[in-house]
């Protein structure tokens, strides 16, 4: 049965907040879904995009939004430079083009964090917000995410 869901999760884990996309991609369980940990390489995982031909892939990040900790937001393509950490081997816009030959519906969905010191562990409010992000996608409720 082919994949209809793929979730990324993308930063470092050992830079506090930054590690919100992996944590998502490690907690967040739904039969509708298959979740990849790309830590701070996500570009490493396209082989595995094109090999489940997702309908849809779903890139989780930490951006800078300009918002409460916690909070989230759908990023468009055209405004993921602005949003971007630069933690990443690859401009996440790019990856995003990339993956728009694969698959048509690319979804970047930052969440703001409150810190990003090395060794600190994921803020409270940030590990609130991937909570709440994980129950709409539980829900295929995406939509209600708040576009950027």
């Amino acid at each position: 049965m082919p994949t209809r869901n793929m979730l990324i999760g993308i930063g470092n884990a050992l830079h506090g907040d930054d590690g919100v996309g992996p944590l998502v991609a490690q907690e967040f369980s739904s039969p509708d879904w298959l979740c990849l940990d790309a830590g701070t390489a996500p570009e490493n995982f396209t082989s595995v995009v094109r090999r489940e031909q997702p309908d849809q892939v779903v890139l989780v990040d930490a951006a800078e939004l300009g918002a409460r900790p916690g909070e989230f937001r759908r990023v468009p393509k055209e405004k993921v430079r602005d949003v971007g950490l630069g933690t990443h081997m690859l401009p996440l816009s790019h990856l995003m083009t990339y993956l728009e030959e694969i698959t048509p519906h690319i979804v970047f969905v930052g969440l703001q964090p409150r810190s990003l010191e090395d060794d600190a562990a994921l803020s409270p409010e940030v590990r609130a917000g991937a909570a709440r992000l994980m129950d709409l996608l539980q829900h295929n409720e995406l939509e209600k995410i708040p576009i950027l």
